[in-house]
């Protein structure tokens, strides 16, 4: 049996979303839909959720953009393929052309998304053929025919297409009975997140929103809080270190606090050491 390949849709309009599952499901159906986002915000969090091998973002969502999401991707241990999805003449479009990112016009055409797809097949053809394979998988549609990893550039060319803005980071409200506790992102040591609340401890104590973590991401300078685990988010300079406690598992150790958080698999990358 064929290996489908884990596949995630973003697009904030159902239309569009829709007419690109139904064209991938005729012209791929290696492909396994994992997920069909609706915003930026959520595909990014789906992705954590389904590691998908494979994804097709619309450039503009509300939340984050599907650039803005490809540029977390990049810097996942494992990143998956992207392929941007977009109705404009995105001023990205010849860049993408020129770093080998691909990406396809809505509506989207069957004839311009099969010469996408094969585009991917040939890619991983050549890169299954540097580590000495035979190169086989141009002609055939297995699993791994498309889903390699992102170019190499990939997240510099992200870089330089972002606008270079620092986020403005609001006062964290919290309710504490009748009063509404102002605390500073700065004084913030790490969010920790549940299925209903998200804790927020800082150097000062520790308080309980409903703001939940994926939202929290839009707000933050991702710059200095940096998500560690698919519930964790961390600010950075209260890192004191990170440890390896076995092949699979890490943890980190932060100033002021007794506590160590967990880093997930796919976030490991962020502690190579140098």
């Amino acid at each position: 049996m064929t290996t489908k390949i884990r596949t995630l849709i973003a697009d904030d309009e159902e239309g569009p979303r829709e007419q690109l599952r139904a064209a991938l499901a005729r012209l791929a159906p290696e492909l396994e839909i994992v997920a069909a986002s609706v915003n930026g915000v959520d595909a990014w969090d789906d992705c954590l959720a389904f590691e998908p091998q494979l994804c097709f973002l619309d450039i503009r969502m509300p939340g984050l953009s599907g650039m803005e999401v490809a540029q977390r991707l990049a810097q996942l241990a494992e990143p998956p393929q992207v392929v941007f999805v977009t109705a404009y003449g995105d001023h990205a479009l010849s860049a993408f052309e020129a770093g080998a990112v691909d990406y396809v016009m809505k509506p989207v055409e069957d004839a311009r998304l099969q010469q996408c797809l094969q585009r991917l097949r040939q890619r991983q053809a050549i890169a299954e053929s540097d580590h000495g394979a035979d190169g086989n998988a141009v002609a055939g549609a297995s699993a791994s025919s498309i889903a390699t990893a992102m170019p190499a550039g990939t997240l510099e060319l992200l870089r330089q297409l972002l606008p270079q803005q620092r986020t403005v980071m609001r006062p964290i409200q919290a309710s504490q009975g009748r009063e509404i506790q102002l605390i500073a992102p700065e004084d913030v040591l790490f969010f920790q997140s549940d299925s209903r609340y998200t804790r927020v401890v800082h150097r000062d104590g520790e308080a309980w929103i409903r703001t939940a973590l994926k939202e929290l991401l839009t707000e933050l300078d991702a710059e200095i809080f940096w998500q560690v685990h698919r519930s964790v988010l961390v600010n950075s300079r209260f890192i004191a270190s990170a440890t390896r406690v076995d092949e699979n598992t890490m943890q980190i150790s932060l100033k002021g606090s007794e506590e160590k958080l967990p880093v997930s698999r796919q976030f490991q990358g962020l502690f190579k050491g140098q």
